[in-house]
C-alpha cells in the first residue's frame, strides 16, 4: 500500500487561463479502459469501445495505473480525439485524469499523450478531485473519497477540496475469481481508511465517515462491495449513477468551467504588469 508520502501532494489550482479555447475533451486513463467526455453529449467513450489500444489480442496500454506503453496509449487516444473532435483539435483543452498517487512518469506520459493529439491544452487533474466535482455533497467539510477500479483501489481524504492524505493499493475487481466474494477487495478498502484515520490528528477523518465516504469506479457499482463496506465501516456511503463514470463526468464538469471562463473572458489588450 502507497501512502500520500510516497507520492506527490498535488494542489494546483485549475482555473488558468484559456483564452481562445472553444471546445473540449475530458478523459480518464482508467486499467480496463478509457473513458471520454464532451460537453452537450456526456460519455462518447467507455471501458467497452476503447479497452484495448490496437484490437483484440493485443495489451492494454494501461495497467496498475501506469502508462505501460505509451505509443499504443497515443494511438487509443488519437481514435478517441478523432471521432469525438475531428481532425481539427485547434481551440481544445483536454481535461485529463490520473490516479491521485500517480508517479512523475504516468503524469508526464500521460501529459505527452495528450498534448500530442495536436494544439491543445492540457489541464491534468487527479482522480479524487474529479470525483468530488461529479458528485460532493454541498455542504462543504471533509470528504473521503474511495475509487475501486479494476486494477487499482485508492482512498483519498479531501480537506477544503485540497489533498490532506490519500492511499493506493494495486488491488482491484480484476484480482477476484469468477464468483469470489470481494472479501479482499473490501478489506483493502478497510486497511487504507483505518491507516489514515490512525495518522488523522485533526479528526477530518471521522468527521468524513460520519457524512459517509464517497465511492466511485466500478467496485462501487456492486452491491457486494458497498454493503460490506458501508457495514464493516459502520457508516453511510454516497454514491451516484454509473459509479464508473464519476471521474469523467466531473473532469467534464471542470472542463465545462473552463470553457465558460474562455468565452467570458476579456481579451488581452497588452501585457499583464
Amino acid at each position: 500500500m502507497r501512502s500520500l508520502h510516497d507520492g506527490p501532494r498535488i494542489d494546483r489550482s485549475f482555473h488558468r487561463e484559456f483564452r481562445g479555447v472553444t471546445r473540449g475533451l475530458a478523459l480518464d486513463l482508467g486499467s480496463s479502459g478509457t473513458r471520454a467526455w464532451m460537453p452537450g453529449h456526456g460519455v462518447v467513450a467507455d471501458a467497452a469501445c476503447a479497452g484495448a489500444a490496437d484490437g483484440p489480442g493485443h495489451g492494454r496500454p494501461v495497467r496498475r495505473g501506469r502508462i505501460v506503453d505509451p505509443v499504443s496509449c497515443g494511438r487509443m487516444l488519437g481514435r478517441i480525439a478523432d471521432t469525438a473532435l475531428g481532425p481539427d483539435r485547434s481551440g481544445t483543452v483536454i481535461v485529463l485524469s490520473h490516479p491521485v498517487l500517480a508517479g512523475a512518469e504516468h503524469r508526464a506520459a500521460a501529459r505527452e499523450a495528450a498534448a500530442s493529439l495536436g494544439p491543445t491544452r492540457v489541464i491534468a487533474l487527479d482522480s479524487a478531485r474529479a470525483a468530488a466535482a461529479c458528485a460532493a455533497p454541498q455542504d462543504g467539510g471533509p470528504l473521503l473519497v474511495v475509487d475501486i477500479g479494476a486494477e487499482l483501489t485508492e482512498a483519498t481524504l479531501l480537506v477544503g477540496g485540497r489533498i490532506r492524505d490519500a492511499r493506493q493499493a494495486e488491488t482491484g475487481l480484476s484480482d477476484l475469481g469468477p464468483g469470489e466474494p470481494p472479501t479482499a477487495v473490501v478489506r483493502t478498502v478497510l486497511d487504507m481508511v483505518l491507516d489514515m484515520w490512525q495518522q488523522d490528528r485533526h479528526g477530518a477523518v471521522l468527521g468524513a465517515l460520519r457524512k459517509g465516504p464517497l465511492l466511485a469506479g466500478g467496485g462501487a457499482a456492486r452491491l457486494d462491495v458497498t454493503n460490506r463496506i458501508a457495514v464493516r465501516l459502520g457508516a453511510p456511503v454516497r454514491l451516484v449513477d454509473d459509479p464508473a463514470t464519476t471521474v469523467v463526468r466531473g473532469a467534464g464538469l471542470i472542463l465545462n468551467s473552463v470553457l465558460r471562463r474562455a468565452a467570458t473572458a476579456p481579451a488581452l489588450s497588452g501585457r499583464h504588469r
